[in-house]
């Protein structure tokens, strides 16, 4: 079957989780770094789904992979390949979806109580609140015609999803080696954020063994109902002439 594309844009902002809930699924993974010069391909029926990871940028930069993306996002949308966007990558979503991507007065940086709405608790094992982690300044608007998901006191739109596409303004796939290589690849940043919606990397990373048991109950709900949209249809390869 055709594999599931992965676009990652940082180091140490990998698949983690989502990567392992694929695996068991025994789904073949084809990872690209656009932000180190992979060019996303134009046409999204060569896959079965897209995922789309966070990223240090913005979606409103002027970058040509970040256009690319969108091009590719298109097309899954064209074809109904199903897409799972975390953080850039639902933001990246819901800019082709057509909804507005707008700067936070405050960033938004750890562990966060998040409300899951009554439409959305199926995909959550039938939780009505989620323990995630966040770390971004940008947030979406409500794409047309899509449902919310998650909301939190910051922000309203944490989540949203539109038949078998879902976005995230938030971090499920995280790791304990992720975090701790992500806090020490931004401890400059974390120096110069201040206020009630930055923890300090000593937070961001206390109790992780209880806050990632968790979170990974969430997610593993989550993955595993996206999994199963998936389009895996085999490929057929038409034989060579003789």
């Amino acid at each position: 079957m055709r594999p599931v594309l992965i676009l990652q844009h940082e180091p140490a902002q990998g698949p983690g989780y989502l990567l392992q809930c694929l695996r068991e699924h025994g789904l073949d993974v084809e990872l690209l770094r656009p932000d180190l010069g992979d060019r996303p391909p134009a046409y999204a029926g060569d896959f079965s789904g897209l995922v789309l990871l966070g990223s240090d940028h913005s979606v409103q930069d002027h970058l040509p992979w970040i256009a690319r993306e969108r091009l590719l996002l298109a097309d899954a949308l064209r074809l109904g390949r199903p897409v799972l966007g975390h953080c850039f990558g639902a933001q990246q979503l819901a800019r082709t979806l057509g909804a507005p991507v707008h700067r936070n007065p405050r960033p938004d940086i750890g562990w966060r109580e998040l409300w899951i709405t009554p439409a959305a608790r199926h995909l959550f094992d039938g939780q009505d609140r989620l323990l995630s982690f966040n770390w971004h300044h940008d947030s979406f608007q409500m794409p047309p015609g899509a449902t919310r998901t998650l909301f939190g006191v910051h922000n309203l739109n944490k989540g949203f999803a539109l038949g078998p596409h879902l976005g995230l303004q938030s971090h499920l796939e995280v790791t304990d080696p992720g975090l701790r290589a992500w806090c020490a690849q931004g401890r400059a940043e974390l120096a110069q954020c201040h206020g009630p919606t930055v923890q300090t990397e000593q937070e961001i990373l206390a109790d992780l063994p209880e806050r990632l048991a968790r979170l990974r109950r969430a997610a593993r709900a989550v993955y595993h109902h996206w999994i199963g949209h998936l389009d895996r249809r085999p490929v057929f390869v038409r034989p060579r002439a003789a």
